[in-house]
């Protein structure tokens, strides 16, 4: 009896067997071998921060595409996608690298306190309950949701101003920190030449006076720097000025009509100091000058000797010799 039931289970397994070696043959998926090379060569981050679900997914991506134009591994850079362009046999592609900008300047000192929090540590759970500890509802909070999702320790908070601030030499723009912000004051913008870009500071959506007195440091939507602005890089929508980062020419003309220094400008050489204005008013007209009297000509004196007249005698002169 035991004999026969191993049997019966010997020869049902290799039924089974056959049946499945049948179906991974039948349904076989094929993947291109490349898919594999890539990814041995990307750094294994799987942060998103190409626009793929992990490093295999952008692998496959790398692989389908006709051209590398426009695919990026923000991780790895310009040395992983060489070796991906050498497998593929492709020219790498160039692609504006990119870094994490926070969008928020209200330090303690321009936000007021107006309440106290006392719950759990976290921006998600803490924007749920209430609009954040002073009156800018916009604002970051600073319990650090960025902090803990960076993989890469790019991105911290300040203890003195209570805002996060990004580490661009760290910074990978992988959108970990975008996705995990639920104020949304995190973005991804261009890094610019030499690291140079200019962002408005802010994300308050209320009415000039409101956003003012919730935060001294706040975009008042007032559209100077729109007027200012001679590549029409700038909009004001929603009581909020917003810079369109493809259009921007870095002139810096909007940063100096700015009432409010929502507007930033990062890593440029310091500024010119212009000559101090003079008022007019103050100022006095210098006196005419005094006209100069022609100095009288000093008479020609002859060169010639002088010569004494002859000396006429008189008729008593004459008598008396």
């Amino acid at each position: 009896m035991i004999l026969i039931a191993v049997i019966s289970l010997g020869a049902i397994g290799a039924i089974g067997a056959v049946f499945l070696y049948a179906a991974s043959k039948k349904f076989e998926v094929y993947e291109d071998p490349r898919i594999a090379q890539v990814q041995e060569v990307l750094p294994g981050a799987n942060c998103g921060g190409c626009g793929y679900p992990g490093c295999g997914g952008f692998a496959a991506a790398c692989v389908k595409a006709d051209t590398l134009d426009g695919l990026l591994c923000p991780v790895g850079g310009a040395p992983v996608m060489s070796q991906v362009a050498s497998i593929l046999g492709m020219e790498a592609g160039s692609a504006e690298p990119m870094v994490a900008v926070v969008r928020c300047n209200g330090t303690c000192a321009a936000r007021p306190r107006v309440n106290q929090y006392d719950g759990v540590q976290s921006c998600a759970i803490a924007s749920t309950l209430y609009g954040g500890e002073t009156g800018c509802s916009f604002g970051c909070l600073g319990y650090g949701d960025c902090v803990s999702v960076c993989n890469f320790d790019a991105i911290h908070i300040n203890p003195e101003t209570g805002l996060a601030e990004v580490d661009e030499e760290k910074c990978t723009s992988c959108g970990a920190c975008v996705k995990a912000c639920p104020k949304s004051i995190i973005e991804l913008r261009k890094k610019g030449p030499k690291s140079r870009r200019i962002f408005v500071s802010c994300v308050n959506k209320d009415k000039g006076g409101v956003a003012k007195k919730a935060c001294a440091n706040a975009c008042i939507g007032c559209g100077k720097c729109a007027k200012e602005c001679p590549f029409e890089a700038i909009t004001v929508e929603n009581n909020l000025a917003y810079i369109d980062y493809t259009k921007c020419r870095l002139c810096r003309k909007c940063v100096a009509v700015c009432p409010t220094g929502a507007i930033h400008e990062l890593n440029f050489p310091p500024r010119k100091e212009a000559a101090p204005a003079v008022d007019a008013d103050k100022v006095k007209p210098a006196a005419a000058p005094k006209p100069v009297a022609p100095k009288a000509e000093a008479p020609e004196v002859s060169a010639t000797p002088k010569t004494e007249a002859p000396k006429v005698e008189t008729k008593e002169e004459t008598n008396q010799k």
